[in-house]
């Protein structure tokens, strides 16, 4: 835990340095650049729970203790007019919970699904967004991550072009979407039936164009797809496969509160397999092996809706759910085809820390028929495979409380409790997770 954790703040420091000294100088005098870091650090401990039997992708019946972390600088300038360029270089290192097997709504959203804890350095971000203003009023964007400090027009049409995430750009949430400050679990940063495009790491070259006004959003986007499930390379061939995202938002007052609605449509197509297919496909005593049913011909789509509500001035509230038709294997997000979930979020106001956060939120996740038929025939996917199933929906609850300190410096404390991993009843638990989290952010 120790070593990687070291290495990992030695390399983070040692850039920040390099960088900081003339970039953060000339920002402070002149917006054509931004420059920003954050450290993440988690620790989560699951304790151990019965089972009657356990498969190559289950959840482990014993205690566990796992760290993570990632570091990343946020580095942009101004290119001409209208014009930017962002790098996020990053580090990860780590792992989650039993390889990240065994659970559809994964506990740690820093965690991927790579098996060397060593420390990494690649390329996040690295895009350029030309924005063209539809209206004379213009509105001042303070400076922040990938974000000029520079006047903004009220209405205006954007071009993305680059590696990204794309879950940056769509299902944004105030209150719910960023592990390294506020909810942890899958199933709470995201929509977890959206199987959004993303190599391993959470990443995609894509184009997104944006029609921005103060009251409605309309975004699009087309993104690479992975040559494998949850693979790290990516399909540049885009007659065959590619991921399709389509997402409106309406932002309006109620009671004289800030609520905002987003509406999110996609359809993916990549060297995907059939689950009924599969499963058909099966010999006698034999377990279903999607492997030889993937076509590019097949493909998934799914719909979902974000809302998120200011009480008042220190309480807001969140609710997503989402479905997708699940015939065909889950590609890249997580084994999920339908999905809830809610939650409030609580500013250290009324106790005197007014930069703390309360968060309390809980999810229900479900599988389609031909999925759940799937992994009770013993098939197994890129994170799920009990070798038999007893199906009920995964459920999860999770409460956090972080604390911020001078410097950008927070420290959190978090619970996770989770009843059926992986759908299936046999292996219900419960299971208890503990989380302690550190974030820098400059």
């Amino acid at each position: 835990m120790f070593p990687l954790l070291r290495k990992t703040l030695f390399c983070f420091v040692l850039t920040v340095i390099s960088f900081s000294t003339f970039i953060v100088a000339t920002a402070q005098t002149n917006e054509r650049f931004t420059f920003h870091a954050q450290a993440t650090y988690i620790v989560q401990h699951k304790n151990a729970f019965s089972a009657p039997y356990t498969g190559e992708h289950s959840l482990l019946t014993e205690a566990e203790n796992k760290t993570s972390i990632t570091s990343t600088l946020f580095i942009g300038a101004k290119l001409w007019q209208g014009g930017t360029i962002y790098v996020n270089p990053e580090i990860a290192g780590g792992g989650g919970l039993s390889e990240v097997f065994g659970l559809a709504a994964a506990t740690n959203g820093e965690t991927f699904r790579i098996g060397n804890p060593t420390p990494k350095l690649y390329v996040a971000r690295l895009f350029i967004k030309q924005t063209w203003a539809l209206s004379k009023g213009e509105h001042l964007q303070e400076d922040g991550v990938n974000q000029l400090a520079e006047k903004m027009p009220d209405k205006y049409f954007s071009f993305t072009v680059g590696k990204v995430s794309i879950a940056d750009y769509f299902d944004v949430n105030t209150y719910s979407h960023d592990p390294r400050s506020q909810f942890m679990n899958w199933a709470l940063m995201s929509n977890g039936a959206w199987d959004y495009a993303a190599n391993t790491r959470g990443y995609t070259p894509s184009v997104i164009a944006e029609l921005i006004t103060p009251s409605n959003e309309f975004r699009y986007a087309f993104s690479l797809e992975s040559l494998i499930a949850n693979g790290n390379n990516m399909n540049w061939n885009i007659r065959q496969a590619g991921a399709h995202s389509l997402e409106y938002t309406r932002k309006f007052l109620t009671a004289n509160r800030p609520t905002t609605l987003r509406f999110v449509a996609f359809f993916n197509r990549a060297f995907m397999g059939s689950y009924n297919q599969a499963v058909r496909l099966t010999a006698i005593n034999e377990p279903a092996m999607i492997e030889n049913t993937r076509n590019f011909s097949n493909h998934k789509f799914g719909f979902g809706i974000n809302g998120e509500k200011q009480l008042t001035n220190d309480i807001g509230l969140f609710c997503r759910a989402a479905w997708n038709d699940g015939k065909n294997e889950t590609w890249t997000f997580t084994e999920i085809d339908r999905s809830i979930s809610g939650g409030v979020s609580i500013t250290g106001n009324p106790w005197k820390r007014p930069n703390d956060n309360l968060g309390i939120a809980a999810a229900v996740s479900g599988l389609s028929k031909p999925h759940q038929n799937y992994l009770a025939a013993g098939g197994k996917g890129f994170m799920l495979g009990d070798g038999q199933l007893d199906y009920r929906p995964e459920q999860i609850s999770e409460a956090y409380y972080s604390a911020a300190l001078k410097n950008g410096i927070s420290l959190s404390a978090g619970y996770q409790l989770i009843f059926n991993p992986g759908y299936n009843t046999d292996r219900k638990g419960p299971v208890s997770v503990f989380s302690f989290r550190t974030h820098l952010s400059i």
